[in-house]
This record gives structure tokens, C-alpha cells and sequence, in this order.
């Protein structure tokens, strides 16, 4: 009798609430042809601070997507995870009718740095305004990193197993790498991402001891990574978050016909994220033999070293940046001057 074939981890919805678009479609194409969405910070309560120059998502209207019950308890950031996840389930083709009735097939892994700076701003001025009475309640909750999960699962009445990684940059990739795992192990579908809301004056406050962070006042030049007129990163705020399944047939993919995005998944990462891996096949094993990967996976050679997409979420970056992985991609930090810079089209 021969044994049974090993699962495989195939994606297949995305969904993306980004600067520079808040559906996959408007977002892909927004990359493809590199519009710069950086611009002035607008938010209320950062006009003295240093930060000039941010990715803000300015066409998301929560109460469009989400329930105010949902709404009042959680922070902006967990708005846009719980968007997405709608966005990703939806061109995955699993409603609610599926999904209610295997509830324990379906679980949920996220990431975030920073969590609910917004809304935990807003309650400590009611704490030390009003007094410890006109804190809400959700509080307790809002700001937690791990809220996403939480009001995910809750809010699409997922069942399954349910987790949150804390990996600063390489959250993203690392909550897509243990989605994978968690396939290969067994559940039939993960919704899996990374959101952030660092936009809040609290949270720029914050922000402004990294020595990386760029104040430079001048959108088009405010993030230059990979040349000599690097002078930091730009915050953004939004994200993404995708549907992981079983390639083969189970009982979720049984009732429905989405076509996997991808046919397998292998996903590494090396934190910080900030490094590009150069041409060698000695580099690229390195990045890929990751816990995450599957046994006996042999990484292909690299021939071009690209910037990950995952900072065109975070950071609010656009612009196609072809680097030669012979010369300048040999690791190094993206946000300090280089000498011999990379090209940026």
C-alpha cells in the first residue's frame, strides 16, 4: 500500500487594504505602474511632529465594511485585517455558508508590531482627562497585538487553531511560513496577514527613536532605499491577508471551485527583513531552509534579487526598484546611502 501524498499549502485569495489601493486589483495595479502614494501626513494630532512624510490609506471607510459592533472594540488596525480577510475570503470563494459548517476547518494566524496605538491613545486621554470611569472596556483588548486573531475568528466564527507572531518586519512572512505549516499538519484553511496602523500620534511618537525612521519633508524623496539618497523609511499604515489551503481536496475545498493562486507555498524570511538575497545558491539555500519549508525542498538559484512585496504595504513603497543580485544585492541596509547605489525606475 503506498503512502499517502503529503499536503501541500496553496493560496488562494488575497486581499489588500494598502495606500495605494484598497482591493487587490487596484493595488497590483498601482504597483505594476510604480505610482508613488507617499505624501504629507494629514492625521490629526501629527502636525508638530517630526514625521512629515507617510502612506496613508485615505479611501477606507470602516463602516462600510465591518459591523459597528465590531467597530467600537477595536483599533484601526484590526479594521484593516478584518477588511481584508473579507477581500480574501471572498476571491477565494469561501462564504459563510461554507465556512459555518466546517467552523473547526478554518483557523486564523496574524501579525503586527505595534498594535492599537490609536484607539489606546484615545482611551489613556480619557483616563487622565476624565478619570479611570470613561475608559472603555475594550481597551483591554484593542490594543493587543494579537486583536486581529481574535475578532477575525470571532467575527467569521472560525473555530479552528489560531495564533499571532511577533516578528517586527518579518511578521508578515513569518505568519504566512506557520499558515503553511499549519496546513501541512492538518487544517484545511488559514487566513493569514499582516496590518498595521502606526499613523496615530501616539505611535509617530513612538516611532521617532529609530534612528532609520525619515523625516525629510519632501515626498519624492523622503524614501530612496538602495541609493546614496537613502535617508530612512516612511511609515504606512494597511496591509494584506490571504487564504491558505490544502492543494488537495477536503472537506472545505469540496464545495467550492476557487483555482489556487499558487500552487505550493515556501516561504523564509531572516529578521530584519531589510537584507535582499544576492545570486548565489549558497545565499538563496540560506534564506529558504527555513523551519517552515518542507523537507527535502531544494531552493532554486536566484538570478534577480527583488524588493519583497510586503514593503510596498507596510512602507507605502510603489516604485520597481530591479537590483543587480551581483553587485548591489549582497545584503547591506536599504535605508543608509549606498556608494555604488541600485537603479531606481
Amino acid at each position: 500500500m503506498s503512502e499517502p501524498r503529503p499536503r501541500r499549502a496553496a493560496v488562494t485569495g488575497i486581499g489588500v487594504v494598502a495606500p495605494n489601493g484598497s482591493s487587490t486589483e487596484t493595488f497590483w495595479k498601482s504597483t505594476r505602474e510604480g505610482i508613488s502614494v507617499l505624501d504629507r501626513v494629514t492625521r490629526e494630532g501629527c502636525e508638530r511632529l517630526p514625521l512629515r512624510v507617510a502612506g496613508q490609506v485615505r479611501d477606507f471607510d470602516p463602516s462600510a465594511a465591518i459591523e459597528e459592533r465590531f467597530l467600537v472594540q477595536t483599533d484601526r488596525f484590526t479594521h484593516f485585517a478584518m477588511a481584508a480577510a473579507d477581500l480574501a475570503l471572498d476571491d477565494a470563494r469561501l462564504p459563510r455558508a461554507v465556512t459555518d459548517e466546517v467552523p473547526f476547518s478554518v483557523g486564523v494566524v496574524t501579525a503586527a508590531g505595534s498594535g492599537g496605538g490609536e484607539f489606546g491613545q484615545r482611551e489613556l486621554q480619557q483616563l487622565w482627562g476624565k478619570g479611570s470611569r470613561f475608559v472603555g472596556p475594550y481597551q483591554s483588548i484593542a490594543w493587543f497585538y494579537a486583536a486581529s486573531t481574535g475578532q477575525i475568528s470571532i467575527r467569521r466564527g472560525f473555530k479552528g487553531p489560531c495564533s499571532v507572531v511577533a516578528a517586527d518586519e518579518a511578521g508578515g512572512l513569518d505568519a504566512l511560513a506557520h499558515a503553511a505549516r499549519a496546513v501541512r499538519r492538518g487544517t484545511d484553511v488559514i487566513v493569514a496577514g499582516a496590518t498595521e496602523a502606526p499613523i496615530a500620534p501616539y505611535s509617530v511618537v513612538c516611532q521617532l527613536g529609530y534612528e532609520e525612521l525619515s523625516t525629510v519633508d519632501d515626498p519624492t524623496r523622503a524614501y530612496r532605499p538602495f541609493t546614496s539618497a537613502a535617508c530612512g523609511f516612511v511609515p504606512a499604515e494597511g496591509g494584506a491577508m490571504v487564504v491558505v489551503e490544502a492543494s488537495q481536496v477536503t472537506a472545505v475545498s469540496a464545495t467550492k471551485t476557487a483555482t489556487p493562486l499558487s500552487a505550493e507555498m515556501t516561504v523564509g524570511a531572516r529578521s530584519p527583513c531589510r537584507y535582499v538575497a544576492t545570486a548565489s545558491p549558497a545565499n538563496s539555500a540560506t534564506i529558504t531552509r527555513s523551519p517552515a519549508a518542507p523537507r527535502g525542498y531544494t531552493p532554486p538559484a536566484v538570478s534577480t534579487a527583488r524588493m519583497p512585496s510586503s514593503w510596498s504595504a507596510r512602507y507605502g513603497m510603489v516604485a520597481r526598484i530591479p537590483v543587480s543580485a551581483t553587485t548591489s544585492a549582497r545584503g547591506g541596509d536599504p535605508y543608509r546611502p549606498r556608494t555604488k547605489s541600485a537603479t531606481v525606475t
